[in-house]
């Protein structure tokens, strides 16, 4: 099985991306959602939705990588432990954009209200200046999400091999 690390910051793109994935047949499992975090690596889920600054649940993360039900996996998240995990992954890949284009779309998304206020802007743009640098420097790949959409999960395809 060909497993991908999709991550970025907030507003780069990962949960759409990822659901266009799921769309097209793949597995794909958007890490925000579901009970994939906690406030602790070994805690439970207090609740379906991640918050800012929780980290993946690593037992499940672990099972959910060590299945090998699908060729391809692509999982999208954002933690501060997802480093623990890259030696799983084939591909780690940064999605990113501008500033001024996260902005943008995390005053405007309608699926997730982080970033809305005042204070998660600042925070996610601090994320930016701050994490995403790190992020860069795990990857192996990096996307422009100013591309369409289509375009970026034509790249991520193509990593593939179109599998």
């Amino acid at each position: 099985m060909l497993r991908v690390l999709i991550t970025g910051v907030s507003g780069v793109g990962k949960s759409t991306v990822v659901a266009r994935l799921g769309e097209l047949g793949y597995k794909a499992v958007d890490t925000d959602f579901g009970g994939w975090c906690a406030p602790t690596a070994d805690g439970e889920a207090l609740q379906e939705t991640a918050e800012p600054g929780w980290v993946w649940r690593e037992g499940r993360i672990r099972e959910l990588l060590d299945a090998a039900d699908a060729e391809v996996l692509f999982v999208s998240g954002c933690v501060p432990n997802q480093g623990v995990f890259y030696r799983d992954f084939d591909h780690v890949v940064l999605l990113s954009a501008p500033a001024e284009t996260v902005r943008h779309r995390l005053l405007t998304r309608t699926g997730n209200p982080y970033g809305k206020t005042p204070e998660q802007l600042e925070a996610a743009l601090r994320d930016q200046r701050e994490v995403e640098p790190l992020l860069r420097s795990g990857a192996t790949v990096e996307i422009d999400t100013r591309a369409p959409v289509d375009e970026v999960v034509a790249r991520l395809v193509a990593l593939v091999g179109g599998q």
